[in-house]
């Protein structure tokens, strides 16, 4: 009888019921019994708003290059920040689907739509570059924090970065914001991709100048080659998804932009009306890292869920049952095949697993059957296109309301759609095609 950590199956089941259904990719919701409070949650968190605060001023500081080098962030002074969009007709699309009434307003956060990269991974993947860039320069004595890092965008920089390499293991999106903005400031780029990733986020990678290596394997393997490789050359420098601290704060930057564009809408929240947030989660650094933020800025007045697909439940696997990264979501015989390539990963991170454990109130999962008619209800009811990954919020609402009968008509509904924008125009339509199978056949989602 095959056995996990040395126990069958069975025992697994016997102590943790809610394996259960999750092991027969059933769409499940999983209340988080070792959230506390913001007090108690944040007390020994190895991160803290110091350290969010650095990173937004990091981030002030490339701000003139970033106009410089990418002209549609102009408008914003090189800001890159996406919009917060009021979404009452998707709600009603959701209350149809699910047969569940949703007291509260319905809010998309649409980091689909960010500037150079279109998903969230342009907070965390694009952050950590510049802040190595940073490094090496005033290292070189080439910059000072002082000066307006608009001069970055010159050749005399371009070459000087030319010398070294950045490396990165993605499903797709990471390895795009990270590959963009490398090859733009003049590094080599090499983005380890696994098989889960798109054909066309390979294409554009190599269109702007990054090699990209292929593997049959998942994501893991991905990630594990990049390290091995940059391990080789001192002059490589590797962006661990799994364990970046850096990639973490940059998602955590999110938290504060968010209070401001909530305080130019006039949206109030608090503990008694809280907004409910919604983040798709792969192995966990970007909601994670944005779900960090939103209880370091917002305390209790937010309460944050994650979003798996059904057959790759990592981080919910992983902090069920308290074995965060040690185990995997093969290890319990799911096969880590899903169309929502951002999150197709079978082991979570450790670091952010453990981080996230007292902070967050829920996981639930999603099929891809639902994720295509997601895709096709949000097109058709917000005009907006999102990638399978980023509808997998949308779900939660629902969720919440049936386990929470105090959510109320004062209380907030923030989806964070996580990607889509650069999604090419024929592979919007195939999705939008097949959600709509799904549409007309309800039962088989």
């Amino acid at each position: 009888m095959a056995t996990i950590k040395g126990k069958p199956i069975e025992e697994w089941i016997r102590a943790y019921p809610d394996l259960g259904p999750v092991l027969n990719y059933t769409p499940f919701f999983w209340s988080n019994p070792y959230v506390q409070n913001q007090q108690e949650g944040l007390q020994n968190q190895p991160l803290q708003l110091a350290d969010i605060q650095n990173a937004e001023e990091r981030l002030t500081r490339f701000a003139p290059f970033i106009a410089t080098v990418y002209p549609e962030t102009e408008n914003t002074g090189g800001i890159i920040e996406s919009p917060l969009k009021k979404a009452d007709q998707i709600k009603a699309r959701i209350e149809d689907i699910t047969g569940q009434e949703i007291p509260g307003t319905f809010y998309l956060k649409l980091d689909s739509h960010l500037p150079i990269s279109g998903s969230i991974k342009a907070r965390g993947g694009i952050y950590e570059v510049l802040k190595h860039a940073e490094t090496l320069l005033l290292e070189n004595q080439l910059l000072s924090e002082k000066d307006n890092y608009r001069k970055m965008a010159g050749n005399k920089y371009r070459e000087f970065f030319s010398q070294y390499t950045i490396l990165v293991g993605s499903t797709g999106n990471l390895g795009l914001s990270i590959g963009v903005i490398s090859a733009k400031l003049g590094f080599h780029v090499i983005v380890h991709m696994s098989a889960d990733a798109k054909q066309w986020k390979k294409d554009l990678l190599r269109e702007r100048g990054v090699k990209v290596v292929e593997h049959v394997s998942d994501y893991s393997k991905a990630v594990e080659e990049g390290r091995a490789e940059a391990a080789k050359d001192p002059k490589s420098y590797f962006i661990d998804d799994e364990n970046s601290r850096d990639l973490f704060l940059g998602y955590t930057v999110a938290a504060i932009r968010l209070k401001k564009q909530l305080e130019e809408q006039e949206i109030q929240i608090s503990p008694e009306t809280p907004m409910h947030v919604y983040l798709p989660c792969g192995v966990g650094g970007g909601p994670g890292g944005v779900a960090f933020g939103l209880k370091v800025i917002f305390g209790d007045a937010v309460k944050c869920y994650f979003a798996e697909p059904t057959h790759s439940p990592c981080m919910l696997l992983g902090m069920m049952t308290s074995m965060h990264h040690t185990i995997s979501v093969q290890d319990f015989g799911l096969d880590n095949q899903t169309a929502a390539d951002g999150l197709a990963v079978g082991r979570a991170s450790g670091f952010v697993g453990k981080v996230m454990e007292p902070l967050i109130e829920g996981i639930y999962t999603v099929s891809d059957e639902q994720m295509f008619r997601l895709i096709t209800e949000m097109a058709d009811a917000e005009g907006i296109h999102l990638e399978p990954s980023a509808v997998t919020g949308l779900m939660g609402p629902a969720y919440v309301v049936q386990n929470n009968p105090e959510v109320t008509e004062e209380h907030i509904h923030l989806i964070w759609a996580t990607g889509g924008s650069m999604v090419p125009d024929e592979i919007k339509e195939a999705d939008y095609q097949k959600g709509r199978q799904y549409k007309n056949n309800p039962d088989a989602t």
